[in-house]
């Protein structure tokens, strides 16, 4: 299985693909990120071609220790999901 491509390297493809100094390319990437969770922590937010990122409420559950199978309380949390757009999907499979 390949690898994934790291961040440094990343900016260094769009700085080179777009013309674009390294420092520039990574403070609009910075600027996107900060951007997404600043607005999915408000509810959700679409990135056009790749999907959506959201805040979504997890209730409380019963669940069991899997070592001693015991029955434990999982309390309610708040997770992030991402959910990939059809256009992402339809490229990559």
């Amino acid at each position: 299985m390949a690898k994934g491509m790291s961040k440094s390297a990343f900016i260094a493809f769009l700085a080179e693909k777009s013309g674009h100094s390294k420092k520039e390319v990574s403070t609009l990437w910075d600027l996107i990120v900060n951007t997404a969770y600043a607005e999915a922590k408000k509810g959700e937010i679409t990135l056009p071609g790749l999907g959506k990122l959201m805040k979504k409420h997890r209730a409380a559950r019963k669940g069991r220790n899997p070592a001693t199978g015991a029955e434990i309380q999982i309390p309610a949390k708040t997770v992030v999901k991402f959910r990939v757009a059809k256009a992402a999907k339809d490229s990559i499979l």
